[in-house]
């Protein structure tokens, strides 16, 4: 079941959403005609009535189009949208301009697909998440050693991953697009502190989960026994926590603001789309005593009072 928040979209939020897109499209272009700086800042030296062209009829009028109805619409402005960001993209990379016209139409690439799923689907498709690695699957009985061999090596993997070369590379971009702020050395010292101690609590968790739970912290290899011990105890996602803290922390570390935007943009996909799936399952699978453990105890705020009953059972 998808989180309430997500579960009140439908259609007419996909076609509010390209409406609001329609205006702010609209407002762009009126504001790369009257300033020369959101020109500079947006489009660099493109030719601004060339672009205008192809953009107004198939991003500022086909977003219109699908606001009051037009389904179809959609096919024109969410494909042309990802083309521009990805134009966008590579134009910035080579000149190293216009890159919060980058940011603008990657945000509104994202926005554009996620509303025309609404628009198509009448609904949020949250369950399209679980692929791969994360899609739930029972983790298959075997021995401790080899749940914690595991569970390292998905650490290694996937730290490796969303820590260290996507942040990298968020970085490069951010730099070579010309969006990049200084920030004050405590800030990134705060930073690295900030990097141990969630590393710490997630290796923690890693450990508690692999030992206790007979499983490892990915969905596609899952705890067979419900884990309220260690970490768990205070809050019931540690897992998620160290790793959001984890990815803020090296954007404080590195000085850059879209690392940081990049984890928090990830805390927000977990706890709407895949902490709802997640609990819907572990209910399912360990019925009142999960029920138990949620109620007593928070999912992000941790508590002083350590939960205590003992529903550590498979």
């Amino acid at each position: 079941m998808p989180s309430p928040l997500l579960s009140r979209l439908d259609a007419r939020t996909g076609r509010l959403y390209f409406a609001a897109q329609a205006v702010a499209g609209a407002a762009w272009w009126v504001g790369t005609a009257l300033s020369e700086s959101v020109r500079e800042l947006t489009l660099g030296r493109l030719d601004p009535v060339l672009v205008a062209a192809f953009d107004v009829p198939l991003f500022v009028i086909a977003s219109l189009l699908v606001a009051v109805g037009v389904r179809r619409a959609v096919w024109i402005v969410a494909p042309w949208t990802a083309v521009v960001a990805t134009g966008m993209a590579l134009y910035a990379t080579l000149t190293g301009l216009a890159g919060w016209g980058v940011l603008l139409m990657i945000a509104a690439t994202v926005g554009s697909i996620a509303a025309g799923l609404l628009v198509w689907l009448g609904r949020a498709p949250t369950e399209w998440i679980l692929f791969g690695p994360f899609s739930f699957r029972l983790a298959t009985a075997t021995t401790t050693r080899a749940h914690v061999t595991r569970s390292a090596a998905q650490i290694v993997v996937f730290w490796g991953l969303f820590l260290g070369v996507i942040p990298a590379a968020i970085v490069y971009f951010e730099q070579r697009w010309g969006l990049h702020v200084d920030f004050p050395d405590a800030v990134r010292v705060g930073g690295g502190i900030l990097f141990v101690a969630a590393g710490a609590l997630g290796l923690w968790s890693a450990a508690v989960m692999s030992t206790r739970g007979e499983g490892t912290p990915l969905p596609s290899a899952m705890a067979r026994r419900l884990v309220v011990t260690g970490p768990y105890r205070f809050v019931r996602n540690p897992m998620a926590i160290a790793g959001i803290a984890q990815g803020v922390a090296v954007g404080l570390a590195v000085g850059s603001w879209l690392v940081v935007v990049y984890a928090l943009s990830g805390s927000l996909i977990w706890n709407w789309i895949v902490r709802p799936l997640e609990e819907d399952d572990l209910e399912a699978r360990f019925g009142a005593d999960y029920v138990e453990y949620a109620h007593a105890v928070r999912c992000w705020i941790p508590q002083l009072r350590p939960f205590s009953a003992d529903v550590n059972i498979g």
